[in-house]
C-alpha cells in the first residue's frame, strides 16, 4: 500500500511529513527510557525481515490484485510500539530511496498509513486487549488477525482521504473507498495469519521477547541469539529466493486505481513532483526491485529480486540497528 507521490499534493505531503516527524520524535523520546543493547540488533534483523517480506506480493483470488504484509503489527508485537514504529519508518525510507517503492513526497503518508495506525491504534487497543489475559497460540492468532485488519482498514481509508484532500478528482471518494476497503480487508486477514505464525514461533522459542514488548525492555538474561539467527535466515531465504515468486498483479492500491482510471498510475507534472522525482532517480539502486537493464528474462528478473532482497535487507538491518544503538548509547549517557 505504498503511495506514489503523484497521488498527493505538495500541501498534503508536507503536512503528513510533519505528522510523521512528530510521531518519530515522540517514539524516540519514549524509547530512550527503555532501550537496551539487545533490542538494537533485534530491531535490525526483524526490520530486515519485514523489508524482505514486503517484496512478496501474494495473489488475491478472484480479483486480479495482490497484497503484501505491512509489518506494523509484527514489529509492535516483537519490539513494542515505539521501536516497531521507528523500525518500520526505517524500512520505508530504504524502500523509497533505493528501490523507488513509495515516493519521497508521500513518505510521511506511508509512515502514518502503514506504521501509526498499526503501532499506536491497532496494537494497543486490539492486540494487547485480546492478549492481556495471557499468551496462547489461539489468542495470538486472534489478536494478530483482528489488529492487522483494523490497522489496514484505517490505513486504506487514510489513503482515500489523502487523495481527496489533494484534490485528485480522478479518484471519486465513494468509488475509491468502495474498492479500497474490501480488498484490504482480505489483505489484512492474510497478513494477520502470516503475522500470527511468526509471533507464535517467537513466543514458543523465546516467550520473554513477546512479553517484553509490553514493558519495552528485554530482561537481562534473555537470550536472543537463536531468534536472531532464525530471522537472519528468513531474510536470506525470503529476499533471496521467495521473492522470485511474488505475484505480478497490481497491489490493492494500484488495482483500485486501475479499476477507476484504467491505469495503475496517476500523472503529476508540477515542479515539486518533478524535482522530487529527479532527486529520487539519483538515489535509486534497483528500481522496482530489479536491475536497470533492458534484459527482461526470468533469470535477470530473479537475479534482480534476489539482489534487491539481500541488499535492501542489509541496508534496513544497518539503519534500524544503527538507530537502536544510537538510542541505547544516548540513554546510557543520560543515565551516567
Amino acid at each position: 500500500m505504498h503511495m506514489a507521490d503523484s497521488l498527493i499534493s505538495p500541501a498534503v505531503g508536507g503536512v503528513m511529513w510533519a505528522a510523521s516527524a512528530g510521531v518519530i520524535a515522540y517514539s524516540v523520546k519514549k524509547i530512550e527510557k527503555e532501550m537496551d543493547e539487545k533490542k538494537a540488533p533485534l530491531m535490525g534483523v526483524v526490520g530486515a525481515f519485514v523489508f524482505a517480506a514486503q517484496m512478496i506480493n501474494f495473489t488475491i483470488p478472484g480479483t486480479g490484485s495482490s497484497g503484501h504484509i505491512g509489518g506494523g503489527i509484527l514489529l509492535a508485537a516483537l519490539l513494542g510500539p515505539y521501536a516497531g514504529f521507528l523500525t518500520l519508518s526505517a524500512v520505508l525510507i530504504i524502500q523509497a530511496l533505493f528501490f523507488a517503492d513509495g515516493g519521497l513526497l508521500s513518505y510521511g503518508c506511508n509512515v502514518i498509513n502503514m506504521g501509526f495506525y498499526a503501532c499506536f491504534i491497532a496494537y494497543p487497543f486490539i492486540y494487547k486487549w485480546i492478549t492481556k489475559k495471557g499468551m496462547s497460540t489461539k489468542r495470538i492468532f486472534t489478536a494478530t488477525i483482528a489488529s492487522c485488519i483494523v490497522g489496514l482498514q484505517l490505513g486504506a481509508f487514510s489513503v482515500v482521504l489523502e487523495t481527496l484532500l489533494s484534490g485528485k478528482t480522478e479518484l471519486p471518494f465513494g468509488t475509491f473507498v468502495a474498492l479500497m476497503q474490501p480488498v484490504h480487508l482480505i489483505i489484512g486477514t492474510i497478513e494477520g495469519i502470516i503475522t500470527g505464525a511468526v509471533v507464535s514461533f517467537v513466543w514458543k522459542a523465546r516467550p520473554e521477547i513477546i512479553e517484553s514488548s509490553v514493558s519495552g525492555k528485554l530482561m537481562g538474561k534473555t537470550s536472543i541469539k537463536n531468534v536472531m539467527i532464525a530471522f537472519a535466515l528468513l531474510v536470506v531465504i525470503t529476499g533471496g529466493v521467495f521473492s522470485w515468486f511474488a505475484s505480478k498483479n497490481p497491489d490493492g492500491l494500484e488495482w483500485s486505481i486501475k479499476k477507476i482510471t484504467g491505469s495503475t498510475e496517476i500523472q503529476a507534472t508540477d515542479s515539486v513532483h518533478k524535482k522530487l522525482e529527479d532527486a529520487q532517480k539519483k538515489t535509486v539502486l534497483l528500481p522496482d526491485y530489479g536491475f536497470k537493464t533492458s534484459d527482461k528474462s526470468e533469470a535477470s528478473s530473479n537475479a534482480g529480486a534476489s539482489a534487491s532482497g539481500l541488499i535492501g535487507g542489509g541496508l534496513t538491518l544497518a539503519l534500524a540497528a544503527g538507530v537502536g544503538i544510537v538510542l541505547s548509547k544516548s540513554k546510557n549517557k543520560k543515565t551516567h
